[in-house]
């Protein structure tokens, strides 16, 4: 059995899409790029007694979730 079944892969096209997402809605492309950064390398380090996801990177996952909290200021009100 292939380990990589065990995860669920975030289709590229996607992280691409989230990712000019991101650019467009960034005044500072340098400041953006500095914060996903520190977010992914943060979420690296916090989550250690997770075993690391190899498809889905710390960095991706930053994007994503910095892209969302953007659009959707909602979700960080719950």
């Amino acid at each position: 059995m292939n380990k990589y079944n065990e995860y669920t892969k975030i289709d590229l096209k996607y992280i691409t899409y989230k990712t000019e997402e991101l650019l467009d809605l960034a005044k500072n492309r340098y400041k953006i790029t500095i914060q996903i950064a520190n977010r992914a390398k943060r979420c690296k380090y916090e989550d250690i007694d997770i075993i690391d996801d190899p498809v889905n990177k710390p960095i991706i996952k930053a994007i994503i979730e910095m892209v969302d909290e953007i659009t959707q200021p909602e979700i960080l009100s719950d």
